[in-house]
């Protein structure tokens, strides 16, 4: 009985002693996947890009923008007090393809080939982007909502962006390009981006990888389609106008002076009016589109021109300001996934646009000017291990540095080498850069809006710009004294020095870039159909003939404005 007893204990012991060995195997085992996951984290962190198209600074309250009191962003304004603002994130070549072309790139429109939307035909696919270098460095890789580069996306396991007019994508009901298939959806694009973006997060297989998830929204573009939700949300109130409202384009008749994108050129669309139920086909997009052309305005009956010019404006700036509602609101359901799932501390999320734009200001909408409200985009950055809270930066960085920079924050070390550079140490506040000054170049004429093509440089104080296609036209603007930009001082002899020091500094810049070239190459890059962003089929036509009766290009009188 004796030995039973003891024979029992012995195995009572044993399994207990098992047991802990075991117990401690796993809890080591636990411990070093743990301290190995923190590892990886710490330097290979998840990283979210959020990019809206058009998105203005002035339309976010952390910008101190006009609008913040009445159309708040509380969810963009909680990155900008967890993280880093950027007051001078700049862009290279302010319209929509051109500008995501040089983000993923890192390099100017002139070297990665894609300089304009209209005609601009499709972006390189076999150009590196550093979403390829973020997969082969073992990241799992998504994109979500806007691509508007015509060829396939590269460098993602996981796609699904909008495929529909012309890949502007539609804000209602959108067709998306799911990994290669076109899938029709139901519901808002906002929300529904959103939610492709989170339900991809979830189904993530390998927890301890890192991912890079770019989420791109179409909104707020024209045409301004708000939720239903927030269509009526301001119907009470007057909007601010911006102080330059009534711009009489004084000493810049022939450039601001001469746009398509003043409160004269919104159509029936971008007013939200009825369309009649008897039109087809093409009728439904002439009569959509009508008022995007001169002498074309679109205003109820009885209203002055003053008083239709306002109510034009006050209608674009209510759903433009909504649009950027559903933004936020969306915005603030990926910080809460973040939260809710352990991954706020391990991810850097940033937030920005394609480039900026103009809310008003000119009596402009639409972007392409160096002018600032254009040529800055909104830029924050919010990484609690590394970035200080509510931190500011205020040196000129580029869309061009932004490739550069998020492979930086990864530790991915790359051969590829960009134009732009990495400004990681200003993230995280281990030194301060002396770049002042920034080069830039546009070149779409004459369609969209009519915008002269003109190259430049910002520097912090100053703003030089060549207008060129078919005119000759140099613009100055001293930012302290005007930062409206109210008053061309090119001929003033008060800065005659400091012109002349300023375009010796953008002719450096342009050999810097490798983009100093003849005006007759410039002029030829403009005059140039590159093709469409996408292949229509014979049955289709664009936008632009349609509207037009025409193909719409410009032919140059050689001896026009001269």
């Amino acid at each position: 009985m004796k030995n039973i007893i003891y024979y029992s204990l012995t195995m009572i012991s044993l399994l207990i002693l098992l047991n802990l060995t075991a117990c401690h195997s796993t809890n080591n085992k636990k411990t070093e996947q743990a301290q190995q996951t923190t590892a990886v984290q710490d330097t290979h962190p998840n990283i979210i890009y959020i990019m809206a198209d058009d998105l203005a600074m002035q339309a976010i309250g952390a910008y101190n923008g006009r609008y913040k009191d009445i159309a708040p962003t509380p969810n963009i304004d909680r990155l900008a007090n967890e993280g880093m603002l950027f007051k001078n994130m700049t862009c290279t070549n302010a319209i929509c393809g051109p500008s995501r072309a040089c983000i993923l790139t890192g390099d100017y429109s002139h070297i990665n080939g894609y300089y304009k939307n209209e005609s601009g035909g499709k972006f390189n696919d076999k150009l590196w982007t550093f979403p390829q270098e973020f997969q082969k460095n073992n990241y799992q890789t998504a994109l979500f909502g806007k691509w508007h580069l015509g060829s396939e996306p590269k460098g993602f396991d996981m796609y699904k962006y909008h495929n529909s007019a012309n890949q502007q994508g539609e804000y209602w009901n959108p067709v998306y390009n799911e990994n290669g298939k076109n899938v029709k959806e139901q519901g808002y694009a906002t929300n529904l981006t959103t939610q492709f973006a989170i339900d991809w997060l979830d189904k993530i297989k390998n927890k301890q990888k890192p991912f890079l998830m770019l989420l791109q929204y179409k909104a707020p573009h024209r045409s301004w389609q708000p939720d239903h939700k927030y269509e009526h949300i301001w119907d009470s109130i007057e909007m601010p106008y911006p102080e330059n409202f009534n711009d009489d384009y004084k000493g810049r008749e022939l450039t601001a002076g001469d746009t398509e994108m003043t409160m004269d050129y919104l159509s029936r669309r971008d007013m939200k009016l009825k369309r009649p139920k008897n039109l087809k086909g093409r009728e439904k997009i002439k009569w959509d589109f009508y008022g995007v052309k001169k002498a074309e305005i679109v205003q109820p009956e009885g209203m002055s021109k003053e008083q239709g010019r306002k109510w034009r404006y006050q209608k674009f700036i209510k759903s433009y300001l909504a649009c950027v509602k559903s933004v936020d609101d969306n915005i603030g359901k990926v910080l809460d996934y973040l939260d809710q799932n352990g991954l706020t501390d391990n991810t850097v999320i940033i937030l920005t646009s394609d480039q900026g734009f103009f809310l008003g200001e000119h009596g402009f909408f639409d972007k392409r000017f160096i002018y600032e409200e254009p040529l800055h985009m909104p830029f924050i950055v919010r990484y609690p291990k590394k970035i200080k809270a509510k931190s500011t930066n205020t040196n000129i960085v580029k869309n061009i540095d932004i490739a550069a920079t998020l492979l930086d924050i990864a530790n991915i070390n790359t051969a590829h080498k960009t134009q732009g550079k990495s400004f990681k140490n200003e993230l995280f506040g281990q030194s301060h850069s002396e770049n002042n000054a920034m080069y830039y170049h546009y070149y779409e004429f004459p369609y969209w809006h009519h915008v002269q093509p003109h190259y430049g440089i910002r520097t912090d104080k100053y703003t030089l710009a060549h207008f060129y296609y078919n005119v000759d036209v140099w613009e100055f603007y001293d930012l302290t004294k005007d930062p409206m930009q109210m008053h061309n001082e090119i001929d003033n002899p008060q800065y005659a020095g400091i012109i002349k020091h300023l375009k010796k500094r953008l002719q450096e810049l342009m050999e810097k870039y490798n983009d100093d070239k003849p005006l007759d190459e410039f002029r030829k890059i403009t005059d140039t159909d590159f093709g469409s962003l996408v292949k229509l089929d014979k049955n289709e036509s664009s936008v632009e003939k349609i509207i037009s009766g025409k193909n719409y290009k410009y032919k140059k009188n050689k001896n026009e404005n001269k």
